[in-house]
């Protein structure tokens, strides 16, 4: 796997700012973002970036100003996207089992509002009547994604309002006269089959006759990204003329002219990032060589909580003969990044580098053990930037009642 930032820069960084640091290239975040863009001028598309993947604040700008909008799953993110520039109309806000206080702020924020409870849709009823578009999620009963911790939309699933319980949906619009302008629907993360965003259409397609006002279709997001050199990412391409073809065959779709929606998060930003650690201890463990590093669970949880693949190279010795290794983390916790891993030869000192650490990295990170969370480096344009700081034993103490 090939780096998109020169092995000079990411060692001049290590030295720079220490490791563990994540450095994440803005060029990787447009590359991607244009690729949807061009995918989806097929259809009438608007893209929104889901910034629970990276949320720094110089991140969301940048994705702003690619002409990107903004999916929020907190009214914290909503805040931050709001202070990044985005406007209230650039902003969806998909609520997640939270209480409607928080619902009632999105919506007098004016940013674009779905909601997943039957519960919220009566207080919503309650409170807006039909002033206020509003759109719904619903779980469509489809089982999809790479793992069952970011399957969404099957059937035990927590999110949404399930599909079988339309009619009580439809009686709570009825009652208060609400404007539903959105259906959405999000099955997963790490689908590659394109079929899976036609059959959540095919859901959704049922259900126009019953929303007169309806004018969006959202399939959410969970396109896949390839964490092993040899997967290959959603061919959003295929995707886009697939939706296509099945608006164009949908008589209510085509007389409505519907807009269709996608919140990618991983695929705008997973390639773009990297986690850099030093191997600070060898161990050999019977046959087993052990190289222990400056970073944990802590700093990225995705191995240890999806049992996630993430690439590893040696920066510092490239052109070593490839041996294998448990490479693992330094806090009291099992923290295994790779478990008989070839990589090149390993010695301590050695800068490590994790691939694809840009989506749920940081956002994901604890102070666990009481470590410090790693600085944020972003590289735009090819100079580097310090866009978020080491923590300090102030960090760890702030908030805390002395």
């Amino acid at each position: 796997m090939e780096y998109s930032l020169s092995p000079d820069l990411l060692l001049n960084t290590a030295r720079t700012h220490g490791t563990p640091v994540y450095v994440y290239d803005a060029a990787v975040i447009t590359r991607q973002y244009r690729k949807l863009e061009q995918a989806f001028s097929v259809l009438d598309a608007r893209i929104f970036y889901a910034c629970k993947a990276l949320t720094n604040i110089h991140v969301l700008r940048h994705v702003r100003s690619l002409g990107c909008n903004a999916d929020c799953s907190s009214i914290n993110e909503v805040k931050l996207a709001l202070l990044a520039g985005f406007e209230p109309g650039q902003i969806l806000y998909t609520s997640n089992g939270i209480a409607f206080a928080e619902i009632e702020e999105a919506a007098e924020a004016g940013v674009h509002v779905n909601i997943d409870s039957l519960s919220n849709l009566e207080k919503f009823g309650q409170r807006y009547g039909g002033s206020r578009p509003v759109g719904l999620r619903l779980r469509p009963n489809i089982l999809a994604g790479g793992n069952l911790k970011i399957s969404t939309g099957h059937e035990k699933s927590k999110f949404g309002i399930p599909v079988d319980q339309i009619s009580s949906v439809l009686e709570l619009v009825q009652r208060h006269h609400l404007h539903i302008r959105t259906l959405h629907i999000h099955t997963g993360s790490d689908i590659k089959d394109a079929d899976v965003f036609i059959r959540g259409l095919e859901v959704l397609f049922e259900l126009l006759p019953a929303f007169p006002h309806l004018e969006v279709l959202d399939l959410g997001g969970g396109f896949k990204v390839p964490y092993h050199p040899s997967e290959q990412e959603t061919d959003v391409e295929r995707l886009a003329h697939k939706l296509k073809e099945a608006l164009a065959s949908h008589d209510q779709s085509r007389s409505r002219n519907l807009q269709v929606w996608f919140e990618p998060g991983k695929f705008l930003v997973s390639a773009c990032g990297y986690l850099l650690a030093t191997v600070q201890v060898m161990k050999q463990n019977g046959d087993v060589e052990i190289a222990g590093v400056d970073t944990g669970l802590n700093h990225l949880i995705r191995p240890m909580m999806y049992d996630a693949y993430h690439h590893i190279t040696n920066l510092s010795n490239p052109g070593g003969a490839l041996r294998n290794y448990m490479i693992t983390g330094n806090v009291c916790e099992t923290d295994t990044f790779a478990d008989d891993r070839p990589v090149a030869q390993i010695r301590e000192g050695d800068i490590l580098v994790i691939h694809n650490a840009g989506a749920y990295g940081y956002e994901m990170s604890s102070q666990y053990n009481s470590r410090f969370r790693p600085p944020e480096v972003l590289v735009k344009d090819g100079e580097p930037v310090l866009i978020r700081r080491r923590d300090t034993l102030d960090d760890l103490l702030r908030n805390q009642a002395l």
